[in-house]
């Protein structure tokens, strides 16, 4: 087999989920959950990132915003969800009626759906200082921040007349509430009588600057005449823009929002927008959801999408639909569709750990395109070689009739339910296998039940704590295009061995790859374990 490289890799699964904030999240959890293959990607860039803390979300009340995103990943990778740290720069349409999601550094996610939940940038006026106190002394929600700012000198900066709204509930939680008509409203308006009526001060002058005492604390909003309002927060409504640039090569743009404020992107009742397979949730179809909205509206949308593809299956037939299937295989299906991936040589700690065994019955867990299982059967082990792309059982069972060698080929994935029904295997074998994690870590018992009384288990994987010695396939050093959280590692297997009684360790160590090792992360994390004879 000659080694096949690769310039851009290519991932598919059922759903890419383009932002990975309350929405993104909440949405990918409901779609991991329904066995979808899932990803996100999530630029890093959410709206509310100035903010110290998240109000009004129950359950979460005064959460950082960082500290929810982390328990949102945590929660989504459980079921396999994979999140990339990365920017989504273009979703094109294929004449296959999927998605083709690119991202900065050359990866490529082929989708039967998208969703976007990207959110919106919120646009200040131009008013020195605004943007150095925003999320902190400048907010612009009462529910958002306004117990936060109670009891205080507000000043709302008012720049459209939607801003007189949030003024009612600032009037009520303030010491004093001064407004500056800044710009966009009249000082005759109704509703400016009105607040003034009830005790609200009222300067029709344009602001200037925000300013600060010398150890940076906001104490007063200075007028372009001069003049200065004392001031510990203040209020003002800023613009807001879709980020919506990423889903333009659709065809499809961001419409006016009924408030005048800026755009947003229109859906239908369940979240799909004009384009078919193109969905939308959170900020990026209502600005005004706070956080707690836009994860329930991601949640929602996220079910209406799995209702969409069971839909799409159902009519496909059974070879699609059924639910048997791995939620990866069809990413790993494309990636033996053309030359071999991989030399076909056997990996280095395989068969540096089988040196002393007799041969017996073996397990080959991921065979892939078939280099340990091949190589196991040269030396007289009777081989099953497992996997959840047919093509690469496929590739091993040809590989296998042309050697004259006895290679049992099962197309099993090891989440499901008793995939390993044979007797129990003298060796059990999973070297850098791609198992998504399930919250029963149903994967993991199942390899430690097809090893037979006396038998071995041997896991190997890669070593992520160490740095890789050469960017991926040309990708930029720390892009990654596969997510190794959302997969079963190591530390799993040995912490369940550990956790179990009747098994002994005997390897668990961190070792330099062979030489020659087609990978560019340079250590092995090797685990052994025997099964104690009963």
């Amino acid at each position: 087999m000659t080694q096949h490289q690769h310039h851009t890799i290519e991932r598919h699964v059922d759903v890419v989920v383009i932002g990975g904030s309350a929405a993104g999240l909440a949405a990918a959890l409901q779609i991991g959950r329904q066995r979808r293959s899932v990803i996100v990607i999530d630029a890093g860039e959410p709206r509310n990132a100035p903010a110290a803390h998240i109000h009004g979300y129950l359950g979460h009340e005064g959460l950082p915003p960082a500290q929810l995103v982390a328990i949102g990943r945590d929660e989504v990778r459980r079921y396999g969800v994979e999140v990339l740290d990365g920017r989504a720069v273009a979703v094109a349409g294929r004449d296959d009626e999927r998605f083709a999601v690119e991202l900065v550094g050359g990866t490529q996610v082929v989708a039967r759906r998208v969703l976007l939940a990207t959110g919106i940038a919120d646009e200040l006026p131009d008013i020195d200082g605004l943007g150095r106190h925003w999320g902190d002394a400048v907010v612009h929600c009462p529910f958002c921040h306004g117990f936060e700012v109670r009891d205080r000198r507000i000043v709302g900066i008012v720049t459209h007349p939607l801003a007189l709204h949030p003024a009612l509930l600032f009037h009520r939680l303030a010491e004093r509430l001064t407004l500056v008509l800044h710009d966009g409203v009249g000082a005759d308006a109704p509703e400016v009588e009105r607040l003034r009526a009830g005790g609200v001060e009222v300067i029709d002058q344009p602001a200037r600057r925000l300013v600060d005492d010398p150890s940076g604390r906001l104490v007063a909003v200075e007028l372009v005449d001069g003049r200065r309002v004392d001031a510990d927060a203040v209020a003002v409504m800023p613009t807001f823009r879709a980020r919506a640039d990423v889903i333009g090569p659709l065809g499809l743009r961001p419409t006016p929002h009924p408030t005048g404020l800026g755009d947003a992107v229109e859906t239908d009742a369940t979240g799909l927008t004009a384009v078919p397979g193109l969905y939308a949730a959170g900020n990026v179809t209502d600005p005004s959801q706070q956080v707690l909205q836009a994860a329930a509206d991601g949640s929602r949308v996220g079910a209406m999408i799995v209702v969409s593809l069971a839909d799409d299956d159902l009519v496909a037939g059974p070879a699609v639909g059924d639910a048997r299937r791995a939620p990866n295989e069809s990413d790993w299906d494309h990636r033996y569709r053309g030359e071999p991936v991989w030399s076909g040589n056997p990996n280095g700690a395989l068969v540096a750990e089988v040196a002393d065994l007799d041969p017996g019955r073996v397990l080959d867990v991921g065979a892939g395109e078939g280099g340990d299982a091949l190589w196991l059967a040269e030396r007289g082990w009777a081989v099953t070689a497992t996997d959840v792309s047919r093509r690469g059982l496929d590739r091993v069972a040809a590989e296998a009739e042309r050697r004259s060698l006895d290679v049992a080929c099962q197309h099993a994935d090891a989440n499901g339910l008793e995939p390993y029904r044979a007797e129990g295997f003298d060796l059990v074998s999973a070297h850098y296998a791609s198992i998504p994690r399930t919250p029963d870590e149903r994967a993991v018992a199942n390899l430690l039940a097809a090893v037979a009384p006396g038998g071995i288990l041997l896991v190997v994987g890669h070593d992520l704590d160490e740095p890789a010695d050469h960017p991926p396939d040309g990708h930029d050093v720390g892009v990654r295009p596969f997510d190794p959280a959302a997969y079963i590692g190591v530390d799993d297997v040995a912490a369940a061995v550990t956790a179990s009684a009747g098994w002994a360790v005997e390897v668990d160590e961190r070792r330099a790859r062979p030489p020659g090792a087609a990978s560019h992360h340079p250590v092995d994390r090797v685990f052994r374990a025997r099964r104690l004879a009963a």
